[in-house]
Order: C-alpha cells, then sequence, then structure tokens
C-alpha cells in the first residue's frame, strides 16, 4: 500500500501549494474534557480547515457521527475549499486518534489521495512550526463523490459476520468493556462485545501519538489471534477508534479490511442482538 502518513517537513514546505488541503480533524471524547473547536480557532496549522466529526454526520440516524449522504458530503467540502484531485492531509490534535476517521471518511466517499500528518499536531508544535487563529477559508472548490460501499458495513453484515464469521471482527474498544467488565460510556447500552469478535484495542496500538513499527503490530495481531491473511473488520464504541484499527491492520499487512460504522453505539443499543461478555 502507498504510504497513508507525510512528514511534519514535507507539509512545511508544501503548505502554499494551491492543489493541498489540510484538515483539522480533532475530536476528543468526552473524559478529555477537551474542546476540539475551540483548540482549533486557538491554533491550528495554517489554512486548515476543521472538519467537524460530529456536525458533519447524518443527524437523521441516531448515531453519532455516522457517514453523511454522499451528495450533501460533497456540497459541504466543496463550500470547505476541498475538491477533486487535491491532496487532502488530516492531523488531529493527539497525534494519531481522530484523523484515521476523517481520513477514512474521505477514501469512502472518493476521494484518491488522502493522507496523515505523523505525529499530528503535537509534532507540529513541538518542532515550533508556526500556527495560525480563527477560522482559515479557501475558495470553493467541486468536490464529486464517489461512495464505496464496499468499504462500509452496516448492521445486517456484521449480523451475518457474527453469525458466520465470513469476516474476522476486530474490536477498538479497552478491553474492560470488551469483556464487559465496565458500563460503556454512552448510556442506555449494554456492555460486552458482538460474537467472534476479537480484542484488539486501539490504545496498544500507538505510541508518542504514531502508530507502532509493522513489525510490532504484527506481533501483537498475531497474539490477538488476528490472521492478517483473512477479511477483517473493525468496530469499536462509535466508529472512530475503528478507523485507527483498520489503518494499524493495514500498515501491518492486511489488504482487505472494512469498517462498522455503527460500530457499538448501534449494536450495544439493540435487544435483537446477541452480546457476549467475558
Amino acid at each position: 500500500m502507498t504510504d497513508p502518513f507525510v512528514s511534519t517537513a514535507w507539509l512545511a514546505d508544501h503548505l502554499a501549494d494551491p492543489e493541498l488541503a489540510v484538515v483539522d480533524g480533532s475530536w476528543y471524547l468526552p473524559a478529555a474534557q477537551r474542546d476540539a473547536r475551540a483548540e482549533y480557532l486557538a491554533g491550528h496549522i495554517p489554512g486548515a480547515v476543521w472538519f467537524d466529526l460530529d456536525g458533519y454526520a447524518d443527524r437523521t440516524s441516531g448515531l453519532p457521527h455516522m457517514l453523511m449522504q454522499p451528495g450533501p458530503f460533497g456540497e459541504l467540502m466543496g463550500r470547505l475549499g476541498i475538491g477533486d484531485g487535491m491532496r487532502i492531509v488530516v492531523y488531529d490534535g493527539v497525534g494519531v486518534f481522530s484523523a484515521p476517521r476523517v481520513r477514512w471518511t474521505f477514501a469512502v466517499m472518493g476521494a484518491p489521495d488522502v493522507v496523515i500528518l505523523e505525529g499530528g499536531l503535537p509534532k507540529w508544535r513541538a518542532e515550533g512550526r508556526p500556527l495560525a487563529s480563527g477560522e482559515a477559508t479557501r475558495p470553493p472548490r467541486m468536490f464529486t463523490p464517489r461512495f464505496d460501499a464496499t468499504r462500509v458495513a452496516d448492521l445486517e453484515r456484521m449480523r451475518g459476520f457474527a453469525l458466520s464469521g465470513g469476516r474476522q471482527i476486530a474490536d477498538a474498544r479497552p478491553g474492560p468493556r470488551f469483556r464487559g467488565e465496565v458500563a460503556e460510556p454512552r448510556p442506555g447500552l449494554r456492555s460486552g462485545h458482538m460474537p467472534r469478535a476479537i480484542s484488539a484495542p486501539a490504545d496498544t496500538l500507538v505510541e508518542n501519538g504514531r502508530l507502532k513499527a509493522p513489525e510490532v503490530l504484527r506481533a501483537q495481531f498475531a497474539a490477538a489471534g488476528i490472521d492478517l491473511d483473512k477479511p477483517i473488520v473493525t468496530t469499536c464504541g462509535s466508529g472512530v477508534t475503528a478507523a485507527t484499527l483498520k489503518l494499524a491492520l493495514e500498515q501491518a499487512g492486511a489488504r482487505d479490511v472494512i469498517l462498522y460504522d455503527g460500530s457499538w453505539a448501534e449494536w450495544g443499543g439493540r435487544d435483537d442482538v446477541e452480546v457476549v461478555t467475558g
């Protein structure tokens, strides 16, 4: 696969490129007590537009930050100044947390060249590189969505995987949540995991704001019982860290990985699906 990351040095050298769009994809769990929007306005990479993970979503689904319909997504990205043929560089305020979800969203919508800033905003700041405040604006562009449904698993597909094992199910939530030992942070959700699911916590795949080395990831996935040569679907609490897990699996060598958009926010909120503990 092509390298999904670019360095801070590369980005600094290309910031003025008119065919480059920089996107701040920061998003935080409520427990982090961080305001992504406020932090963006206080200081972001010059020219970066903010991607509102919760706002740029299908508000009719009742689930958090679900994929928008392609048409409205394309119109919105065009208004942000992100268009066809551009290279899109996504970063977040942790290093590698929500940026993979934003990258996956663009890829599902047909953007062919979307990469993540390695080390994210923390590395950019640590190197003393410039920051801008306020709202960045770009000239409008034309973004033509080409939605690829094969990259996305919905509830019915997940029912099949849980029943038949057609894909390995890799769950990015922390171990205690996977095992059902603690309550889910979102109220009203059952505790536990899907039948056949394998625990692969996303926070164990990252070190100092970056993915661990591919050989380290391969060893971790092997120890967890995940076969990189077989199809995989990733899931998590609401579809964010599932994208980090997907990226880590691909960096380790997996070639067929899709993502369950609804994740546990959907599965754990239903009483007509099986939930396993332990």
